[in-house]
Protein backbone atom coordinates (compact mmCIF):
# COMPACT_ATOMS: atom_id res chain seq x y z
CA UNK A 1 0.00 0.00 0.00
CA UNK A 2 1.40 3.37 -0.98
CA UNK A 3 1.62 5.81 1.89
CA UNK A 4 1.29 9.58 1.71
CA UNK A 5 2.24 11.92 4.50
CA UNK A 6 0.45 14.95 5.83
CA UNK A 7 2.00 16.89 8.66
CA UNK A 8 -0.33 18.66 11.06
CA UNK A 9 1.27 21.28 13.26
CA UNK A 10 -0.10 21.14 16.78
CA UNK A 11 0.86 23.88 19.20
CA UNK A 12 3.26 22.64 21.89
CA UNK A 13 0.97 23.79 24.70
CA UNK A 14 -1.85 21.71 23.22
CA UNK A 15 0.34 18.59 23.02
CA UNK A 16 1.58 19.22 26.55
CA UNK A 17 -2.05 19.39 27.72
CA UNK A 18 -2.92 15.97 26.29
CA UNK A 19 -3.32 13.68 29.27
CA UNK A 20 -1.72 10.63 27.67
CA UNK A 21 1.76 9.13 27.74
CA UNK A 22 3.78 10.70 24.90
CA UNK A 23 4.22 7.28 23.26
CA UNK A 24 0.43 6.97 22.86
CA UNK A 25 -0.43 10.45 21.58
CA UNK A 26 -0.02 9.82 17.84
CA UNK A 27 -2.00 6.57 17.98
CA UNK A 28 -4.82 8.22 19.92
CA UNK A 29 -4.95 11.27 17.65
CA UNK A 30 -5.12 9.02 14.56
CA UNK A 31 -7.99 7.07 16.13
CA UNK A 32 -9.85 10.24 17.11
CA UNK A 33 -9.44 11.67 13.62
CA UNK A 34 -10.65 8.42 12.06
CA UNK A 35 -13.69 8.31 14.36
CA UNK A 36 -14.59 11.94 13.68
CA UNK A 37 -14.26 11.60 9.91
CA UNK A 38 -16.24 8.35 9.89
CA UNK A 39 -18.99 9.82 12.07
CA UNK A 40 -19.33 12.79 9.68
CA UNK A 41 -19.51 10.46 6.69
CA UNK A 42 -16.25 11.78 5.25
CA UNK A 43 -14.53 8.36 5.37
CA UNK A 44 -15.96 4.90 4.82
CA UNK A 45 -15.39 2.40 7.59
CA UNK A 46 -12.60 0.60 5.72
CA UNK A 47 -10.58 3.76 5.18
CA UNK A 48 -11.30 5.02 8.70
CA UNK A 49 -10.01 1.83 10.25
CA UNK A 50 -6.85 2.06 8.12
CA UNK A 51 -6.30 5.62 9.33
CA UNK A 52 -6.84 4.44 12.90
CA UNK A 53 -4.35 1.60 12.40
CA UNK A 54 -6.89 -0.97 13.56
CA UNK A 55 -8.42 -4.16 12.25
CA UNK A 56 -12.04 -4.02 11.11
CA UNK A 57 -13.20 -5.71 14.31
CA UNK A 58 -11.13 -3.43 16.57
CA UNK A 59 -12.58 -0.38 14.82
CA UNK A 60 -16.12 -1.79 15.04
CA UNK A 61 -15.63 -2.34 18.79
CA UNK A 62 -14.35 1.22 19.18
CA UNK A 63 -17.41 2.54 17.31
CA UNK A 64 -19.60 0.58 19.70
CA UNK A 65 -17.81 1.83 22.81
CA UNK A 66 -18.20 5.40 21.55
CA UNK A 67 -21.82 4.80 20.53
CA UNK A 68 -21.14 6.01 17.00
CA UNK A 69 -23.81 4.99 14.52
CA UNK A 70 -22.45 2.77 11.78
CA UNK A 71 -22.91 3.92 8.19
CA UNK A 72 -22.95 1.12 5.66
CA UNK A 73 -23.44 2.08 2.06
CA UNK A 74 -23.27 0.16 -1.17
CA UNK A 75 -19.78 1.67 -1.61
CA UNK A 76 -18.79 0.16 1.75
CA UNK A 77 -20.12 -3.21 0.61
CA UNK A 78 -18.14 -3.00 -2.63
CA UNK A 79 -14.99 -2.09 -0.67
CA UNK A 80 -15.53 -5.03 1.69
CA UNK A 81 -15.98 -7.38 -1.25
CA UNK A 82 -12.79 -6.10 -2.92
CA UNK A 83 -10.91 -6.47 0.35
CA UNK A 84 -12.22 -10.01 0.82
CA UNK A 85 -11.19 -11.02 -2.66
CA UNK A 86 -7.69 -9.57 -2.24
CA UNK A 87 -6.98 -11.81 0.75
Amino acid sequence: MEMAQIVIDIPRDVLDAVKLPSAEIEKELRQELALALYERGVLAVGKARLLAGMTRWEFEELLGRRRIVRHYTTADLAEDIRYGHSR
